[in-house]
């Protein structure tokens, strides 16, 4: 870049002209502000607060009209320019338009590169292009709705992640029956954790995993990947040389290797087709399936703790809901595929808890091409070759505009299942309300039926097993890969009588 164009870039940023187009125009993320509640590009030093950083760019954007108070920009010289958008519109126009075809948008990879480093590029969720939809085919099958949820196969796995689900807290509920409490304190997202591994390691890839081992040595290996790969996305110079001073390096060496014989384990059941793998067709080797068996035992995990964890902090802060899904699974000894679509007040809670609070609260794009994005309403927007989008869902899911009272019969910050029954009583559907909890397009989440299904059985385990409260009056929110309860769901739990 030449030195006039690099003036010419911090001139018009200062001035507020826009290098986007069309008449759904962003504006401009101010530079220099005393109310910025952080840098908005994550540094060593705020990027554990991925809030504040999206926060930051909404800075002075009530004062904006119409599409400029959702659509932001920052557009610096010696960088891509930045949209951020909590639009649903456009966030759903860019996730539609997001694939391997030319001019589509690819996944923007510059926020997982450390997932990419620590798994592996050649992965579904790091890769772009014809090697993404070469990725994506593989996985299609067993992951499908159409696979789960046929009754005979449906029974098999409902049977075993039941099970597995009833085991673990049966024997929480021993434990706490044999101390005499009537109530315990307890954080149950280590619970989940191990619950959700299990299911994932024995129950889908046919391992054969204790739960101790599970609890004592796999799942603290994956939590630490997990927040190492955040802290290598951002600073990956810095953390190998301060490693080698406090001994990080080596507790990172046997966190990998950890995680490297849970992939044997998991990829061991291939040659016998255990678990999911009789579904799996495919000439690949074993070493070309890793990188996606890495990102499915952490990302899954991960995910899917964060989606019960939210689920069950949400219950716990509002026991008549409770008392509603319990009223769905009271008598409920098996799941199958019409029980589970009739289980409504549950059903009710999981989506309720994937547009306030979901797992993935953003989705990274870039731009391949100048592209025209259109909306379903006939907005369009002009966005320039390489910009770095960020479909800021989390915020869209939020925003009084979209998601509160004068659209849905609640306020858009409150958690309040019943807002999917009114909103069926005025004529809206789910498709037209889109909340992106598993995102949407060709790159949405495939697995989505089975994280339904996982997180659905456990929630629903819990809450026929036990009561129980929130620890606090408020719970606040962390956010690494993805979002979680800070208090690690710390409840009172009581026994059911």
């Amino acid at each position: 870049m030449s030195f006039k164009n690099w003036i010419n870039r911090l001139v018009n940023q200062l001035r507020g002209e826009s290098p986007f187009g069309g008449d759904c125009l962003p504006s401009r993320v101010p530079l220099f502000h005393a109310d910025h509640p952080a840098s908005p590009v994550p540094l060593p030093w705020n990027y554990k607060e991925p809030f504040k950083i999206f926060e930051a760019f909404y800075t002075e954007a009530n004062s904006a009209e119409g599409a400029a108070k959702h659509n932001r920009y920052l557009d610096l010289p010696g960088f891509a320019p930045v949209l951020v958008t909590r639009d649903p519109g456009i966030i759903k126009a860019i996730q539609r338009d997001t694939g391997d075809k030319p001019g589509q948008f690819d996944r923007d990879t510059a926020p997982t590169g450390g997932i990419g480093r620590a798994t592996g590029t050649d992965s579904l969720l790091y890769c772009n292009g014809a090697q993404w939809r070469r990725q994506k085919s593989l996985s299609a099958k067993p992951f499908s709705k159409s696979n789960l949820f046929q009754p005979h196969k449906f029974h098999g796995f409902e049977e075993t992640f039941r099970k597995t689900a009833v085991q673990r807290l049966q024997a929480l509920r021993q434990a706490q029956f044999e101390r005499g409490e009537t109530r315990t304190r307890i954080a149950l997202e280590p619970e989940i954790q191990v619950v959700m591994l299990e299911m994932l390691v024995n129950n889908f890839l046919g391992g054969k995993v204790p739960c101790n081992e599970l609890r004592d040595r796999y799942v603290p290996a994956l939590v630490y990947m997990i927040e190492y790969m955040v802290r290598d996305t951002v600073a990956p110079y810095l953390l190998q040389f301060l490693g080698a001073f406090t001994g990080e390096n080596r507790k990172l060496r046997r966190a990998q290797a950890d995680f490297e014989e849970l992939t044997d384990i998991a990829l061991a059941g291939r040659a016998e087709g255990l678990g999911c793998w009789k579904e799996f067709e495919s000439e690949a080797s074993n070493d070309a399936l890793r990188a996606n068996i890495r990102v499915f035992l952490a990302g899954a995990m991960e995910a899917t703790s964060s989606f019960a964890g939210w689920a069950l902090s949400h219950l716990a802060h509002h026991p008549e809901w409770q008392e509603k899904v319990f009223e769905d699974v009271k008598d409920m000894d098996h799941y199958d595929p019409e029980d589970f679509h009739q289980a409504v007040q549950l059903n009710r809670v999981l989506e309720e808890t994937l547009r306030l609070t979901p797992a993935l609260y953003f989705l990274p794009r870039r731009a391949t091409v100048d592209t025209w994005v259109e909306t379903d309403d006939n907005r369009k927007l002009w966005i320039p070759k390489g910009t770095h989008i960020r479909l800021d869902v989390w915020n869209a899911n939020r925003c009084e505009e979209f998601w509160g009272e004068k659209v849905t019969g609640h306020p858009a910050a409150k958690f309040a299942p019943e807002r999917w029954t009114d909103m069926e009583k005025c004529g809206r559907s789910a498709k037209e309300m889109l909340h992106f909890g598993f995102g949407y397009g060709p790159r949405f989440c495939p697995g989505r039926s089975l994280g339904l299904l996982e997180v659905g059985l456990v929630v629903g385990a819990v809450v026929k097993l036990f009561r129980f409260t929130a620890a606090h009056p408020n719970t606040a929110a962390r956010a690494g890969v993805s979002t979680k309860p800070a208090d690690g769901v710390l409840v009172d739990l009581e026994i059911r009588s």
